[in-house]
């Protein structure tokens, strides 16, 4: 059984500075196939964008937990974003990391790591949880927190959609996300390793495919306002696959909206690749 070493929970990584630009936001927007133009002119990040601050503080404060010669069966399980404003160039933002839990099961074990984003003037930017799972992995202990929850009831998929979009995953899109989010992964770029550690190939960036469902959820119920997004969380099922085409259906759950994506390729057609997607718009504008 791997050793993960529970006493390191709650324990922050050292604090990051990313100085944010508009170049930066654009190539994100760019490499995410983002239709919103003020995302793609560098006047506003798009919400996925918030993980590039923290990127380099993920693996690590998950590493703190679990061994690191368990890093080839990494995958990313769910991510959770709860925004206080977006981020905007001029943006000098601090962002720092801990692990908060750990659960592990015999089909794999689960980290949840938290994540803070402040401006360099104190001002909270963001708040992230995110869920580290090593594949068939049983750490053989639970201790800790949990990420919030964000699941919805299955009686929701019987009533129509408020919404509904589908977007094509490019043949080069994790080589054009890589250097834009600045996660390297080689599970996303080298389809024979991808292979050696059981992938089918090359998969997309789980976050790449999130920033896709961001963009639906704000063209089709926030007037394309980055503003207006409060919360945006999701788990990750399956992985895609460059060269797909994904939908996501969007349904209101109260004052909020769930949603879920799906491949429409023939080969997997239906199949669920995001699952208990969940959106929190603010009535009015903030930030």
């Amino acid at each position: 059984m791997a050793e993960f070493d529970t006493a390191a929970i709650g324990q922050w990584t050292d604090p990051d500075t990313f100085e944010v630009t508009a170049e930066r936001i654009a190539a994100y927007a760019e490499a995410t196939n983002d239709p919103i133009a003020r995302h793609r002119s560098g006047e506003v990040a798009p919400p996925v964008f918030a993980v590039v601050p923290v990127f380099g503080s993920l693996a690590p404060a998950a590493l703190s937990v679990a061994p690191v010669e368990l890093l080839a069966k990494l995958v990313h399980g769910e991510q959770d974003f709860h925004f206080h404003r977006p981020i905007r160039p001029g943006d000098v933002l601090v962002s720092r990391a801990r692990p908060v839990g750990v659960a592990g099961k015999p089909n794999g074990t689960a980290v949840v790591v938290r994540t803070e984003t402040r401006t360099d003037a104190g001002e909270l930017v963001n708040e992230q949880w995110m869920t580290a799972f090593f594949r068939k992995v049983d750490a053989g202990v639970t201790v800790g927190e949990r990420a919030p929850g964000h699941a919805f009831p299955d009686a929701l998929r019987e009533q129509a959609p408020v919404a509904e979009v589908t977007a094509h995953v490019d043949d080069d899109q994790t080589f054009r996300y890589a250097p834009a989010s600045g996660d390297p992964m080689p599970i996303h770029l080298d389809d024979e390793l991808a292979k050696m550690v059981g992938l089918p190939g090359i998969i997309a960036h789980g976050l790449c495919t999130m920033a896709f469902t961001s963009w639906a959820v704000l063209t089709e119920l926030a007037d394309g306002r980055v503003e207006r997004l409060a919360r945006l969380a999701v788990r990750f099922a399956k992985p895609v696959l460059p060269g797909q085409d994904i939908t996501t259906r969007i349904w209101a759950d109260g004052p909020e909206f769930a949603y879920e994506t799906t491949v429409d390729s023939q080969a997997e057609a239906g199949a669920v690749v995001v699952k208990d997607g969940r959106a929190v718009l603010r009535e009015s504008q903030k930030g």
